[in-house]
């Protein structure tokens, strides 16, 4: 795989609020709104982002969330099975509450450890994300959390080596780690643990 063929394609953050999902209010900051232009990374992640809950995400290593554009197809046709895209058939990148939209890089790719090196700050690839109940309310159908555990879909956390800025169109750059510990092993470990 060439670093040319690796792209962050889209860059989203979002504050803590509450809002209204599926019928629900609930306290989240699953709602992601595109930046355009470089967006500043700290050490606690992109500014201008938040999190709902600390004791589940956030944190230095759960800093920013990254997700593979690829599966986005998935769960578009998933929303039009379950009848939830008849009510709104738009799915825009940032829909599973990702900072980061990449291409080019599955979690089969991706590995504890490894860096993404971007053209003005390098991120390191920490955990899984595990699917809560919030995530069925922001795409609009109860079978998310089920059908993100069985498709191993989960995208992956990153920890900030080093801050500087990130910006939609960039290419990046997969520097291997020490490779010992998958992203999709140690998703299905995660789950079978019943772990946040």
């Amino acid at each position: 795989m060439t670093p040319k063929s690796l792209r962050l394609i889209s860059v989203q953050v979002g504050p803590s609020r509450r809002v209204r999902l599926a019928g629900r209010s609930l306290r989240t900051a699953m709602v992601k709104q595109p930046v355009q232009g470089p967006v500043p990374v700290a050490p606690l992640g992109l500014l201008g982002d938040e999190q709902a809950d600390l004791n589940i995400h956030g944190g230095l290593a759960q800093a920013v969330y990254a997700y593979p554009a690829e599966h986005y197809a998935f769960w578009r046709q998933a929303r039009r099975e379950s009848g939830a895209a008849e009510i709104d058939d738009s799915l825009p990148h940032g829909s599973l509450a990702e900072n980061l939209t990449l291409t080019g890089l599955l979690e089969s790719g991706a590995w504890v450890g490894d860096v993404l090196r971007f053209p003005h700050c390098a991120l390191q690839v920490t955990r899984p994300r595990e699917p809560c109940h919030k995530l069925n309310a922001a795409l609009g159908f109860p079978q998310a959390v089920r059908l993100m555990a069985e498709s191993g879909f989960c995208g992956f956390y990153l920890s900030v080596l080093e801050p500087g800025s990130v910006c939609a169109g960039e290419a990046f750059e997969l520097i291997p780690g020490r490779r010992s510990m998958g992203i999709p092993e140690l998703f299905s470990a995660k789950l079978l643990r019943g772990a946040p």
